[in-house]
């Protein structure tokens, strides 16, 4: 229930033979210069002075008989910078384009050839280079293949799998959940290859229909386990590539609940794995190491949450695509931890019998950036003052440092960074919310500047008084303090009233209030809100994933769709008292968890929102994911009336305004069957509303022809028919 319409960024990153990173540009291996993809050439930009090398040319990535270059998605090169791999013709898989065909260019001879001959078009996954460069591995069809690019031999890594046997990769909930996409790692030396491999044979189908695409419907099955339902059962196999036997890793479940494995990596050596382990609830997390030659698995850290244990993601990106953040030649690894009551990162010994506090004090760890372990720094991101705001800090990776920041003084608002793998380089990129995204290359640690001091001139340049928005902060009657952004109409009276439109979100998965660029833009609005004359408004309560502390976000726990909702509620009682709020004419929107807080906000506080637009919504909590909502929300089969008292169909009989509802009827995320649950409900109380559904369009609701102008209009229409814009 991911909040729509979000951007990934594109980061510079460290080469990883791990696993597949689904970035555009990589950093060299000193760390003094990157590649980049230009005009489909590879070329390569020397730091500091940014001079410029085309390395890999279009001549050179076109095939054979072939009248124009490929046309190159990502690019991989191996350790030894001796061969290029190439991703091209990408399709999509859910929510990203995880499948295409992939070439291989052996750059000193200009050899090219394709990858999978004997497979379909467009159906290799995650391919990369062995630590060699010799072989090259990839999933097709739910089996894992490895070719020798001399021989061009494609082995069979494994043979049985099939939609409900997966191999290499994920279904849907491990995906969309915990991002786990590239499911199989190379062992250093490349003579192996551990694998997940999900059993989703007892996991239910959510049946979808097609019904735009040919006169008869086409059935689409996806498996689905819903809150309540035991997940999709895992392995973790080491498969020899000369022999493709596998060894399977003795790694314990609940035999009745399950559980999860979300993280699996090689132990930086050829003999252990080293995997997270997670209870059904989430909330026991055991870092694992496995042999490989007996299969056994021990134990080495544990920690336990009376709430959940956030994922690995959420503190670092390198985690989504397959790293492990290890110090001392393996014999150490860092961690991140809320158990002393804010996000912090530990030193956790192999063996787990000692560990060391490396970031101190009342803030939390937002991302790691860098860890530097020859300088003994670990760079991170946090904003121990202002929780709308981002910050570079580093410290001692030993844990006898102070918190130094990095971030210029003079720069207020939200920074990020992609560091070189010696901390010597970033590209850095900067905005607030008066000031454009900015991007350029500087040195560190001085900060300084390498192609033009940019952001520098960006930020004397911009007007914070020409922009109409500004962060403000609220407190309840209940003493809850909460961020907010308000952008007010043009030509603002104080002495007027104005309609005021409440854009939310409010689960553990979106934070709205951002000191950045576009803050207090709304998107599907056709038109300028504040030249109309709306107020619009966004919050964060309590819940949302703001740097706040572990407090602030775990309150959420098995309340959701109470605690959260009561916060925007109570917040939007004291915005009303403001003089030049017109009380008559309150509007909500959200999209997806929005959408649902939209909707418990309509049913629950009529007396305060008068409509409400509520797009891609989960209605009944009992219908998403097992991994989302069990996460927040405890197990149904332990305290299924929490499920029920944060679901919106339980209020539905209370709506007394205007409400629009959107969903596209081939969401494959927050299903169909949520809007049907809820207009049931509606038409049993006889309460009327607006229902738009969108044919076979997905959870972002942005497929085919006109869509986007439409729902952008049938929006804006809506809003400015029940709630009128303008000054009274």
């Amino acid at each position: 229930m991911k909040i729509a319409f979000l951007f990934l960024a594109v980061c510079a990153v460290s080469i990883s033979l791990n696993a597949q990173l689904p970035h555009s540009t990589y950093w060299t291996k000193d760390g003094n210069g990157y590649y980049a993809l230009e005009n489909n050439e590879i070329v390569l930009y020397q730091l500091p002075a940014l001079t410029k090398k085309t390395i890999v040319s279009q001549k050179q990535l076109t095939p054979s008989g072939a009248d124009k270059s490929l046309a190159v998605k990502r690019f991989f090169f191996s350790d030894d910078f001796k061969k290029l791999l190439i991703y091209t013709n990408a399709k999509k898989v859910w929510r990203y384009e995880t499948k295409g065909d992939y070439w291989v260019l052996n750059v000193e001879n200009n050899n090219l050839q394709k990858l999978g001959k004997d497979k379909p078009a467009s159906s290799l996954m995650f391919a990369k280079f062995s630590p060699d460069g010799n072989n090259i591995a990839y999933v097709s069809n739910y089996n894992i293949y490895v070719e020798n690019l001399a021989t061009q031999k494609i082995t069979p890594i494994t043979t049985n799998g099939n939609r409900q046997l997966i191999n290499g990769t994920f279904d849907w909930a491990y995906e969309e959940e915990f991002f786990c996409r590239d499911g199989f790692r190379w062992s250093p030396d490349g003579k192996r290859i551990a694998y997940w491999q999900i059993t989703a044979n007892n996991t239910k189908d959510y049946i979808m229909l097609n019904t735009t695409d040919s006169i008869y419907p086409k059935v689409i099955p996806v498996e689905y386990p819903v809150a309540g339902e035991k997940p999709s059962s895992f392995k973790i196999g080491v498969a020899d590539i000369t022999t493709a036997k596998t060894k399977w890793m003795s790694v314990p479940t609940d035999s009745v609940w399950g559980s999860y494995v979300p993280r699996m990596e090689w132990a930086a050596n050829n003999s252990q794995l080293i995997i997270q382990h997670l209870n059904r609830k989430q909330n026991v997390s055991d870092i694992m190491l496995c042999d490989v030659a007996s299969g056994n698995s021990k134990t080495i850290y544990y920690e336990t949450d009376e709430a959940w244990i956030d994922i690995l993601p959420l503190w670092d990106d390198d985690y989504t695509y397959g790293s492990w953040d290890w110090l001392n030649k393996g014999k150490e690894f860092v961690w991140a931890s809320e158990k002393d009551g804010w996000r912090h990162l530990y030193r956790i010994s192999a063996d787990g019998k000692s560990e060391t506090l490396i970031t101190k004090g009342n803030y939390d760890v937002m991302r790691i950036e860098l860890i530097d372990e020859k300088n003994n720094y670990v760079y991170f991101d946090a904003s121990p003052e202002n929780a709308t705001q981002k910050y570079l800090y580093r410290t001692k990776l030993d844990g006898t440092g102070s918190l130094e920041r990095l971030s210029p003084l003079n720069q207020r608002g939200t920074h990020e960074y992609h560091l070189s793998p010696n901390a010597a380089f970033a590209e850095h990129g900067f905005s607030n919310y008066f000031t454009p995204n900015v991007s350029e290359w500087v040195s560190l640690p001085g900060h300084e500047a390498l192609n033009g001091h940019k952001v520098y001139k960006a930020v004397e340049s911009a007007d914070s008084t020409k922009s109409n928005i500004q962060f403000f902060t609220v407190k309840t009657s209940e003493g809850i303090e909460m961020d907010g952004w308000i952008v007010k109409p043009n030509n603002f009276d104080p002495n007027k009233k104005y309609p005021v439109v409440f854009y939310v979100y409010t689960e553990p998965w979106g934070q709205m209030v951002k000191d950045e660029f576009g803050a207090g833009y709304n998107y599907l609005y056709k038109g300028d809100m504040a030249n109309d004359g709306y107020v619009y408004i966004s919050i964060d309560n309590r819940g949302t994933p703001v740097p706040k502390g572990r407090a602030w976000r775990k309150s959420v726990h098995k309340k959701i769709g109470l605690v959260n909702i009561k916060d925007q509620a109570m917040a939007a009682k004291e915005i009303l008292k403001w003089n030049f709020i017109d009380t008559s004419r309150v509007a909500v929107w959200g999209w997806s968890g929005g959408g649902s807080a939209t909707l418990n906000l309509m049913f629950q506080y009529p007396e305060i929102y008068k409509t409400g637009i509520a797009v891609a919504a989960v209605g009944n909590q009992l219908t998403y994911d097992n991994i989302y909502q069990e996460r927040y929300m405890g197990l149904p089969q332990e305290n299924k009336q929490d499920f029920v008292n944060g679901s919106p169909i339980t209020y539905a009989k209370n709506l007394k305004g205007n409400l629009l509802y959107i969903h596209g009827t081939g969401d494959d995320n927050v299903h169909y069957s949520n809007a049907e649950m809820l207009i049931n409900e509606l038409i049993k109380y006889n309460k009327q509303f607006q229902l738009m559904s969108y044919p076979n369009r997905t959870h972002s609701i942005s497929e085919g022809a006109g869509t986007f102008n439409h729902l952008s209009t049938l929006y804006t229409n809506y809003l400015k028919q029940y709630c009128p814009p303008g000054a009274k």
